[in-house]
């Protein structure tokens, strides 16, 4: 039996891929790197550990103890993290990855991480390979399609989202009447969307879109029922994600959520 290991995040994507992967015959070692993990990965792994996210060592030590040769990096983790007081101590080796970097744009720090991981014989694996169903198609997924005024501020917020994607910044921004409200960085979708929700008073228009060069590795757009309550309390009115490059967990809850709140949802 093939053993994979999940360095989860938060959301409820890594135990999608948990789940999955356990269908597919693995044995799944997962462990949780931040506070707030779902409290379903747990029961549906083999073995479980919380270790932070700093402790780079050590997470490699785990996954080496089980003969983990495969891993997937699933589930959010803000950069917030890193400048919390107290939220990380890194042991030797992250300090040694963080000292090694030009700069710590996501996917700098991504790619050293992934760069450490390969030096100890782990693969990093495509983040959609066990859960290509959760990415959707083209089209509009709710009741309501989208407005003439909406659409066309869709249109206007996915063109900057590749943007800043472009730049490294985030993959999120919040739209009205074709003027950016907030601009995603550090502080991650949630926040961003609730900025933008305040500065637009209501009526906002969220756009999630990959960054053009993609790594499919780490850092897969996700939009699942946190975000969409972000989006509620927010007063946005629709959101805009990219098809193939877009997980969606729980998407009956999230279609029937945003059908309930008169919210609508393009794939493009």
């Amino acid at each position: 039996m093939e053993v994979l290991g999940v360095l989860s995040g938060i959301g409820h994507l890594p135990v999608e891929v948990a789940r999955s992967a356990k269908e597919q015959g693995y044995e799944v070692v997962a462990v949780g790197v931040v506070p707030g993990i779902d409290e379903e990965l747990e029961p549906s792994v083999d073995h479980y550990y919380e270790i932070n996210i700093g402790k780079i060592g050590k997470i490699i030590s785990v996954l080496k103890k089980h003969k983990v040769t495969e891993v997937t990096m699933i589930g959010k983790v803000t950069k917030e993290v890193l400048y919390k007081a107290g939220a990380i101590v890194p042991d030797l080796r992250a300090i040694k990855i963080l000292a090694s970097v030009p700069d710590r744009k996501d996917d700098t720090i991504m790619n050293a991480i992934v760069k450490e991981l390969e030096s100890e014989g782990i693969e990093v694996m495509d983040q959609t390979i066990l859960i290509k169903p959760l990415l959707p198609q083209p089209g509009v997924l709710t009741k309501r399609k989208p407005t003439k005024d909406e659409l066309a501020d869709m249109e206007f917020g996915f063109e900057m989202a590749k943007a800043i994607g472009g730049l490294d910044i985030g993959q999120t921004v919040v739209v009205k009447n074709r003027a950016v409200m907030a601009v995603e960085a550090i502080e991650g979708t949630d926040a961003c969307i609730l900025r933008g929700g305040y500065l637009g008073k209501g009526g906002v228009i969220v756009a999630k879109a990959a960054k053009p060069s993609q790594d499919q590795r780490f850092d897969i757009p996700g939009f699942g029922t946190k975000t969409l309550e972000s989006m509620i309390y927010a007063g946005a009115t629709g959101i805009i994600i990219e098809a193939g490059n877009t997980l969606i967990a729980e998407r009956e809850k999230v279609i029937k959520l945003a059908d309930e709140h008169n919210i609508t949802i393009l794939v493009k």
